[in-house]
């Protein structure tokens, strides 16, 4: 029993990213107000991100820069040593399309409020029922 709570305890990270998605989730699901959801939503993909780069980490690795690589045979190179870029790279891109995401939502939320004058979900359905 005492080694599953040390398991436990040693993902502290993976519990604090497992709590920012169900915060993000919560307000996606249960909020009403358009901004709301919104902010709910860039909460889940911070959450999702700052997942990816905490497994892309390892420990005592380095960089995969190989000095002097292009002539020296004389030893091998080892994957284990280094660490992987890919992740980081790739997260990057998420890191702009939902920069991108949250202004393309802020922009058609702007439109909504100006067309309905008022941001709550509720609402707005009943209006567009009502027409």
């Amino acid at each position: 029993m005492d080694g599953l709570f040390d398991f436990i305890v040693s993902k502290y990270n993976y519990w604090g990213y497992v709590v920012l998605m169900m915060i993000g989730m919560y307000a996606m699901i249960v909020k009403k107000n358009l901004v709301k959801k919104i902010i709910g939503m860039n909460i889940f993909q911070t959450a999702i991100i700052l997942f990816y780069v905490s497994i892309g980490a390892k420990r005592d690795a380095t960089l995969p820069i190989i000095a002097h690589g292009h002539g020296d045979a004389h030893h091998a190179v080892h994957a284990v040593d280094y660490m992987n870029p890919l992740p980081h790279v790739l997260m990057l891109t998420a890191i702009v399309v939902a920069v991108a995401t949250l202004g393309v939502a802020l922009a058609l939320t702007i439109k909504i409020y100006k067309q309905y004058n008022t941001l709550e979900e509720d609402e707005i359905n009943a209006r567009l029922r009502g027409r």
